[in-house]
């Protein structure tokens, strides 16, 4: 406890009393991975948090968290059934299609929303309770990913319904023009380290965010704009077939960029592809791979630089 302590109550020193050259106490790279690594060692306070977060969140419902399911399921029979009439696409490939992606998309989006958020709606606590700023943000992350696998309860459902039309080699996700897809085998497993790179990367984006959100208040509300926009320009509730199909001498032409710079459709494809047992492509993967050093490099640099100054600006 005693050195949970010390990493939060770091303070700003005088400019004179640090040596020329040198870095003040509360603004070195140690500082940072320090508050990491204990944030991490918490574990049984940012699990009982997030935890509670689920609990205080239903409290008083007959159904309780079943309510997460119950949402995701309505949802995505509602999108499935309309989206596979305007797409002239099959429910029994369509509608899996869509599970996943609104799945993977409440998780991925919850990062950018909630993570804004994490240390402004902690302001009692960091000012209270000693402890790293990386376990609010472990707190953010963990309950997700608590929702995340109540809304797999869905998945499982609709594919034990449309498994035969899945497996089967070749399928495509819409009627005319549609992309041949391998159906499910046992590459499905890939979305267990697919799911761990997600968390691992909501991680530093709830850090990230959650810094400077407490600086810039602005930027939740930023957040909360374009995810609507974000939402319909990602391949979601339509799929990249539909370009493809509609414009097949170039193959969707410059309207591919619409996805393809769009860091969510990655994200969401090295999970998507192998649920459903799409062609699963290796440059999601190092797209993937890119942000997470580079966010993490970023991350890094604005905790060392700005992590004494959250108690202070929250």
């Amino acid at each position: 406890m005693h050195t949970i302590s010390t990493l939060t109550s770091d303070q700003p020193e005088e400019p004179g009393a640090v040596p020329p050259g040198r870095l003040p106490a509360s603004r070195s790279f140690r500082r940072a991975f320090d508050d990491l690594r204990a944030g991490v060692a918490a574990r049984e306070l940012w699990s009982h948090l997030g935890w509670q977060d689920i609990k205080q969140r239903y409290r008083r419902s007959v159904l309780g968290p079943l309510w997460i399911t119950i949402s995701m399921a309505v949802t995505a029979f509602a999108l499935g059934l309309l989206y596979s009439q305007l797409f002239q696409a099959d429910i029994a490939t369509f509608l899996p299609y869509i599970t996943v992606g609104l799945i993977t998309w409440h998780f991925l989006i919850g990062c950018l929303q909630e993570g804004s958020n994490a240390f402004i709606e902690n302001e009692d606590m960091i000012k209270h309770l000693p402890a790293p700023l990386t376990v609010y943000a472990l707190r953010t992350v963990w309950r997700l990913m608590i929702m995340f696998v109540h809304n797999l309860i869905v998945y499982v459902v609709i594919l034990a319904i449309f498994f035969p039309a899945l497996a089967q080699p070749g399928y495509t996700i819409i009627e005319e023009g549609g992309i041949p897809q391998p159906g499910l085998n046992v590459t499905a497993l890939m979305a267990v380290p697919a799911f761990g790179a997600l968390a691992l990367n909501g991680l530093w984006v709830v850090l990230l965010l959650g810094i400077t959100s407490t600086r810039f208040r602005d930027v939740p509300q930023v957040i909360a704009a374009v995810s609507s926009l974000l939402f319909f320009m990602t391949p979601i509730v339509w799929s990249i077939d539909i370009l493809a199909a509609k414009f097949p001498e170039t193959g969707g032409g410059w309207r591919q960029y619409l996805y393809e710079f769009n860091p969510v459709y990655h994200f969401l494809e090295i999970i998507r592809a192998p649920m459903i047992g799409n062609v699963q492509s290796l440059h999601h993967w190092f797209v993937v791979g890119g942000f997470t050093v580079v966010g993490w490099l970023l991350t890094v640099v604005v905790m060392r630089n700005y992590r004494s100054r959250v108690s202070y600006w929250v």
